[in-house]
């Protein structure tokens, strides 16, 4: 009997440890299905309300405030009616879908020149976009779920505060819902712009940008430098979800387009891996709208 209960045991031990081995790849390598996408940047890609009633994302990124800083602000939406952006937001948002406010991006004139600016800044992100009192709202009385980073061009000082700032407003947000924090770095470690704000711990998402920086962009014979720039993101920002991102056609970048084939079989099982793995951020809603690429790959994300 006692040889028949060791038998018994160390097979259920062993099976445990199978099973165990198993969750544990498993969540390795799990699929969210979570895709973010930049709206905003030209009239052609249609109407904020379409790309959030397609199903295909979970957060819609609207692009750019380019003017910031020392009092002075701009909102370029591309031609967009920004009177149809509110009631927009509204239906994202009834459907599920994140919709945050892009500050930066490549053109444009944008800096912080003092903590001080930064807090002036976080307030005015606040009124207009996030919860705030002002009477001369671009969208109304919709109100974004947070906002978003792709600082490519001034000085890069003081977006630690600003990041500070803005998460500080969580809580006071109507329904005492949370304000998002997102970044869009570019792939070489550590990001020049936001290297010291990432640093701050506050982001919730970090979508990488893996595209127009050959050296790290996956290709096969580039894959071991992939997934070593992949690796040293996710290790450095252990509290955050941490994306892909990716042009959604060869023409919408200068390099690091993914075929759907090769990121579905070869780039995602490496990024997978990576227990803050969030999906997949492209760039544009206007290049996905073109390709299809966001249902090309959605079922591998």
């Amino acid at each position: 009997m006692a040889s028949l209960w060791r038998l018994a045991l160390a097979a259920a031990m062993c099976g445990a440890l199978i099973l165990s081995s198993s969750s544990s790849a498993a969540a390795a390598g799990k699929k969210t299905g979570r895709i973010t996408v930049y709206w905003g940047q030209t009239a052609a890609e249609g109407r904020l309300r379409e790309a959030c009633g397609s199903g295909l994302y979970t957060t819609v990124i609207v692009s750019f405030l380019t003017g910031f800083g020392g009092g002075r602000y701009k909102l370029d939406l591309a031609g967009h009616d920004r009177g149809a952006v509110g009631p927009d937001v509204k239906y994202c948002q009834s459907r599920g879908v994140l919709v945050l406010l892009s500050i930066g991006g490549g053109i444009g004139r944008y800096s912080l020149a003092s903590k001080a600016d930064a807090k002036a800044v976080a307030d005015h992100l606040w009124d207009f976009y996030l919860g705030g009192r002002s009477k001369s709202r671009p969208f109304g009385d919709a109100v974004l779920d947070g906002i978003d980073f792709d600082i490519e061009l001034g000085r890069p000082a003081h977006y630690d505060d600003l990041a500070r700032y803005l998460k500080a407003y969580s809580g006071r947000k109507p329904g005492g819902k949370k304000v998002w924090l997102t970044a869009a770095p570019q792939c070489p470690f550590p990001d020049r712009m936001l290297g010291e704000a990432l640093r701050t711990g506050v982001f919730d998402r970090v979508h990488v940008q893996f595209y127009n920086n050959p050296a790290c962009s996956y290709r096969a014979s580039n894959a071991a430098a992939f997934a070593a720039a992949w690796r040293k993101w996710a290790s450095s920002l252990p509290r955050s979800s941490v994306y892909l991102g990716l042009p959604a056609a060869p023409g919408a970048a200068n390099s690091g387009y993914v075929p759907p084939a090769a990121l579905a079989g070869e780039a995602l099982p490496i990024v997978q891996r990576s227990r803050n793995y969030g999906g997949v951020m492209l760039w544009s809603r206007y290049w996905d709208r073109r390709t299809g690429y966001s249902k090309k790959i959605k079922h591998a994300v």
